[in-house]
């Protein structure tokens, strides 16, 4: 078989997705990475993940970077090469604008961690129409959550982390390459105490309403 061929169907078989994720800790960044990495083994496809945490607290940057379908590849996703960013804080995904290629996806969950200078007053915090104007500069294509419309359950909010995966799967081009109901299996397995509150904020996200902000 001529090789670009075979390359070719190799291509259809594996297909290759970079995804990467921003926030801080104690959102379960490093959670939604992992889902993703699970449901894609689950799916057959091969799977590199690469965590990385900034300071070991509450409110620390943490990114992780998913690269699926490639056997041998290095950890870091090149500028303006990922498929998919996932910003799970806002001036978080400032630092994730460069990542997103011209076309990609850009998932965006609006939540603010003040950082102590912000708070002191002696920064300012990035507004959601200049994050929204930084990603369509790159040219990627934004799909906006507002945390305001985290759905609850008697009287708490779902999982925030969960809820984005969901959109991501539902409202991006991940969806093309995870089966629905291979992410609902592992988010289901994976704590089956709460399996229920679990699957409620995953199928919530898929029909989240997303927009440009």
């Amino acid at each position: 078989m001529h090789r670009a061929l075979r390359d070719k169907e190799d291509t259809a078989r594996n297909p290759q997705y970079d995804i990467y994720l921003v926030g801080v800790g104690g959102q379960g960044v490093l959670t939604i990475g992992d889902l993703i990495a699970g449901a894609a083994m689950e799916t057959g496809l091969s799977v590199n993940f690469y965590p990385t945490k900034g300071m070991a607290q509450r409110g620390g940057s943490v990114k992780v970077q998913v690269r699926l379908g490639r056997e041998v590849v290095g950890p870091q996703i090149p500028e303006q090469k990922a498929d998919l960013v996932i910003a799970m804080e806002r001036s978080e995904a400032l630092k994730a604008v460069r990542y997103v290629k011209p076309g990609g996806d850009f998932l965006l969950y609006g939540h603010v961690w003040e950082p102590t200078k912000v708070m002191l007053g002696k920064a300012a915090y990035p507004t959601v129409e200049q994050v929204s104007e930084r990603i369509r500069q790159a040219g990627g294509e934004l799909h906006y959550l507002d945390p305001e419309n985290l759905p609850r359950r008697d009287g708490a909010p779902l999982p925030a982390n969960v809820y984005v995966l969901g959109a991501a799967v539902g409202r991006t081009g991940l969806g093309r390459i995870l089966d629905v109901e291979t992410v609902v299996g592992v988010v289901t397995g994976r704590w089956e105490k709460y399996a229920a509150v679990n699957e409620r904020a995953f199928r919530a996200g898929l029909e989240a309403d997303v927009d440009g902000a």
